[in-house]
């Protein structure tokens, strides 16, 4: 069963590996951007990340927004992290038009299986503890796996903007 876990210092070193797949290419979700040029892999560094998480579901940096970091894991693969995903309790400018209350991202290795579908319905229900009534998910419009994620999510288009698919998924009780 796919689940979404808080980010675990126990889990530190898979995380660091499922980040390696991406080889270089933008890591949608894992909320690195802050982080960008240190070493993740230094324990110190990646314990003042993990304060940092916590600290912006409630007190964000200057220019972001409240936002919950997820870690993506599977109970049939106990101890791997297959990928990460942000939700953003509101959004920004931004947000609104190009990133959405949900970024996902998942490692090459899991793709392919339902995974990131599984992590996006997962967090739909941690998007309705929050008291969202609905949320947007964004795509870049030749993402196809993407696409078929947020649709499997229940999203509908609304439209495009700047090469981003932009969808709403009602979040009904």
């Amino acid at each position: 069963m796919i689940r979404l876990i808080e980010p675990d210092a126990a889990l530190h070193a898979t995380w660091l590996e499922a980040m390696a797949e991406f080889d270089g290419a933008r890591l949608h979700g894992f909320g690195t951007h802050r982080f960008e040029g240190v070493d993740l892999s230094d324990p110190s560094e990646f314990e003042r990340w993990l304060e940092e998480q916590q600290r912006g579901r409630t007190d964000p940096p200057e220019g972001l927004v409240p936002a919950s970091l997820y870690w993506i894991v599977d109970d049939a693969e106990p101890g791997r992290v297959l990928g990460s995903l942000s939700l953003r309790h509101e959004l920004n400018e931004f947000l609104l038009n190009e990133g959405g209350h949900i970024g996902y991202g998942v490692r090459p290795s899991a793709r392919g299986r339902g995974v990131a579908t599984a992590a996006l319905r997962a967090s739909l229900d941690e998007a309705r503890a929050l008291g969202l009534e609905r949320v947007l998910v964004t795509c870049d419009d030749d993402n196809e796996a993407s696409r078929r994620t947020i649709l499997g999510g229940g999203g509908v288009l609304e439209d495009v903007r700047n090469g981003r698919e932009r969808y709403w998924i009602a979040l009904q009780d």
